[in-house]
């Protein structure tokens, strides 16, 4: 059942563009958002429309390749889990999801010797661009970029708003945190079912930002098992909190479960997804909070199909190979024997 009566809070980060400190009202309405949502839009935040269109616009014109142009960048040859995956290649919650994406991280050379070293070093490596695009590299390295400021700008305000020093996430996102961005395109589905675009899941991250087109289908799941919309909105992105957050506030802020319903038949859906994690090699925090807000803290969830994982570079890990059976098996197999079974499937 979606439910429709209900709107998600907006956030206005231009409150705090030119201050050091965050007035109460927005830190305020930033907790309450975070906590009661985990999902809200975000506008004020500076990264001019001219820039997201562009982005869309090359995003557009990769999806409109032939498919053996954008086969030849295919995620499968790619064990840093970079590149393209044509629909129903991704699973979540062991259900193919309908939706062709490109997969791009930041620019890093890959770790050449990996003995002895962690295996979540693997993630570490170049992306696949594709050739007949020369545009697209510098149009998505320049959006990455200032996403990512606009995202540890909200991390050191969320900070605020629990009580913490405004660098309290400093030590795991100010130097190389992981990070993710995927260029999806949702095909229309024939029929009135379930229409999987993507199945509902959490991120393993600690801040998800949505840019959408004008085509809705977005949805998040409220605490009593409802479904609100979240359809696009002028000049704004969707800000979702992941489960890192989840783990550094001992579960006050939850990482949002959400989903994509597909657009109708001869309809289409374009998104830009940028995930922020943290420095693979660091453990997550757990900030000490104020009694009335520790009070108010459920617990980080249990799912034995989907464990939560304080040491980032393992919890980021899981949630690749468990979404990415394909590349997993080709390129990680040595790894299934130490990982539960569970972990590899998308929970």
């Amino acid at each position: 059942m979606t439910q429709s009566t209900l709107s998600l809070p907006t956030i206005d980060l231009s409150l705090w563009q030119d201050q050091q400190t965050p007035d109460e009202f927005f830190l305020e309405s930033l907790r309450n958002a975070a906590h009661e949502y985990g999902f809200f839009y975000l506008k004020g935040h500076g990264i001019s429309a001219d820039l997201n269109a562009a982005l869309m616009a090359q995003a557009q014109e990769f999806f409109s390749l032939p498919m053996e142009q954008k086969e030849q960048i295919s995620m499968v040859n790619s064990p840093h889990f970079r590149g393209y995956n044509h629909a129903g290649r991704e699973i979540t919650r062991g259900k193919a999801d309908w939706r062709e994406q490109l997969d791009i991280g930041p620019e890093r050379a890959i770790v050449e010797d990996l003995k002895g070293k962690p295996a979540y070093m693997r993630l570490q490596g170049p992306n696949q661009w594709p050739a007949t695009l020369p545009q697209l590299k510098a149009t998505v390295l320049s959006w990455q970029e200032q996403v990512l400021d606009v995202l540890r700008r909200l991390l050191e305000a969320l900070a605020l708003s629990l009580g913490q020093a405004r660098n309290a996430f400093h030590p795991v996102v100010s130097k190389t945190p992981y990070q993710l961005l995927k260029l999806i395109h949702y095909p229309g589905q024939h029929g009135s079912g379930e229409r999987q675009g993507v199945g509902a899941h959490k991120d393993s991250d600690l801040l998800s930002l949505i840019l959408q087109d004008n085509e809705g289908g977005l949805e998040v799941e409220l605490a009593n098992g409802e479904w609100l919309q979240a359809p696009p909105q002028p000049e704004t992105f969707i800000v979702n909190i992941g489960e890192l957050l989840e783990v550094a506030t001992s579960g006050y802020f939850k990482a949002a479960i959400h989903r994509v319903v597909s657009p109708n038949s001869g309809r289409n859906r374009l998104s830009a997804a940028f995930f922020l994690g943290a420095q693979l090699d660091a453990t997550m925090p757990v900030l000490p909070l104020p009694d009335a807000l520790a009070n108010s803290s459920v617990g980080i969830t249990q799912d034995p199909d989907n464990p939560l994982f304080s040491q980032i570079g393992q919890n980021t890990l899981k949630g690749r190979l468990r979404s990415h059976p394909d590349v997993a098996a080709r390129h990680h197999s040595d790894l299934f024997s130490a990982v539960p079974s569970k972990v590899l499937h998308h929970a």
